[in-house]
Formats: structure tokens, sequence, C-alpha cells
């Protein structure tokens, strides 16, 4: 009896340190980035940082204005959202609820080679076969434009939200679904007003996954974007936050306040995560309430 209440302890023991490490991590990076991102918005300005609509950081008289980068990851994410989790949604209430074991068998093994493939090669593929479709299709100069980017967001997204959406549908009790066929519900009722309402928490986190997939992408965005700074319009080349980020760390100078701008980009993108994650989970919780 001993042993095993010390075997307990030290199990719990692991996962508090774990889970210690995990918070220390979170706050190491928050920390990181307020040091680094606070003195070029102090240099800028918070309302021309955040709000210019001009981004000039080699210039000789450079600008940083991000509100294009803004408004672009914004209507981005939510295009991808859009198209990616209705998608999403009914593909894992499908494998859950009323496919075939074979069927299932093989649209989980594609999903998980969707899973499985790196961003550049959707960037890639994107920048072969998508822009230039776009381009024919709407008779535009360049496809490389905010509608591309949109699409492939909206594929890559579809692995997080369809595998999590599964996983928590699947848990649902068997004896919630015996009850409904009991009161003479269809296979459909039931599947929608009885196992859906009971994942929602599932659900709900596989959105959270597909929007932080969504709005952290880089590498696809910047191939099939176009990457210029133009305020956001579906056929117009833009840039995102996170690829702004990344097209412009390489060849800034160091303590440059080009580079002390693009880690006020990263704070910026942080704590727009955390505001989309923050309001999510709390509709969750009141909804539960």
């Amino acid at each position: 009896m001993k042993k095993k209440r010390l075997f307990e302890n030290i199990v719990y023991g692991i996962f508090l340190i774990l889970g210690l490490i995990t918070v220390g991590c979170v706050l190491m990076i928050t920390v990181y980035l307020v040091i680094s991102g606070l003195p070029a918005i102090k240099e800028i300005g918070l309302v021309d940082f955040l709000f210019g609509k001009e981004w000039a950081s080699t210039a000789a008289e450079p600008k940083f204005g991000i509100l294009p980068f803004i408004l672009t990851s914004i209507y981005g994410t939510s295009g991808a959202i859009v198209l990616g989790v209705p998608i999403g949604f009914f593909c894992a209430v499908y494998l859950s609820k009323f496919a075939k074991k074979e069927v299932r068998f093989v649209i989980e093994s594609a999903i998980n080679i969707l899973a499985g493939i790196p961003s550049v090669v959707y960037g890639l593929v994107g920048m072969l076969v998508l822009v230039p479709a776009i381009r024919k299709v709407f008779n535009i100069p360049d496809g490389a434009s905010l509608l591309a980017a949109i699409i492939v967001l909206a594929i890559m997204i579809l692995p997080s939200v369809i595998k999590v959406a599964v996983t928590s549908l699947d848990a649902v009790p068997a004896e919630y679904e015996d009850a409904s066929y009991a009161l003479g519900a269809t296979k459909v009722e039931t599947a929608f007003r009885v196992s859906v309402p009971a994942a929602k928490s599932g659900i709900v986190a596989a959105i959270v996954l597909g929007v932080g997939r969504a709005i952290g992408e880089a590498m696809a965005v910047m191939m099939v974007a176009g990457n210029v700074a133009n305020m956001p319009s579906l056929f117009k080349s833009v840039r995102f936050l996170t690829t702004a980020i990344a097209s412009e760390m390489a060849y800034s100078s160091p303590d440059s306040l080009q580079r002390n701008a693009l880690f006020s980009i990263a704070l910026v993108l942080f704590v727009f995560i955390m505001l989309i994650n923050a309001t999510l989970n709390y509709f969750l919780k009141r909804d539960k309430e």
C-alpha cells in the first residue's frame, strides 16, 4: 500500500513539474515578446504602429504601419474558418456517425496524410496550381492574392478540425443515442440534436485549433498571397502578420528599429491569438453554465 502511494506521489510530482514547465515556457515567451516589442512601439507610437496604413521599413524615411497586416490576418483567418470549419464539421459527423468502417478507414488515412504534409508543400502546390487557376478564372493580372491564401488555409485546417471533432463525437456515451432512438428520433436527428451538443466542447476545441493553425501559418501563405504590404482585397497581393515577420527578419540589422518593429508585430500576433482563445473559452464556459 505504501509503495503504491509512493508511486502515485512520484507520478503526480512528474505531471506537476511538466505542467509547470509548460506554464513557464508560456511566461518566458510572453516576457521576451513584451521586452523585445515594446521599445519599437514606444518609438513609433502605438497609434501610428497599429493604425498606420503604410509599411516601408527600408525606405530613407521608414514607416511602420501594420494595419494592412492586421486586417489581412483577420480577413484571411475568418475566410479560412468560414470555408474550412463547416466542411470539417460535417465530415467529422459523417465519419463518426454514418460512415462504414471501410469508408472511415480510407478517409481517415487520407486525413492523416493531409495532416502530415509540410506547409511548404501546400504553398508549392498552391503556387503552381491554385494561383494560375485564379488568374485564369477571374481574368486578373496575378492570382497570388488573399483569395488564394484563404483557400490554402481552409485546406490546411481541415485535418485538425476533423480529427479533434471525430474524437469528441466518438466519446459521446452510447446511452445518449440509445435514449434518443427509444424516443423515436432518426439517426440524423440523433446525430445533430444529441451527439453534437454533447460533444460541443470538443468541437469548439477543434475550431480553436483551426484558428491557431490558420493565423499562425507563414510559409504556405507567403508563397500564394504575393507578400505585398497592401490593404486587404480579395484579388490583391497581401501580407499577413506572420509573413511580415518571416520575410524581413533574415535581413534586418540587430538592434535596429526594423527588427524591433518585427518583434512588435510578433507581440501583436501573440496578443491577437490570446484574445481569440480567451473569447472562445468564455463563450464555451458561459454555455456550460
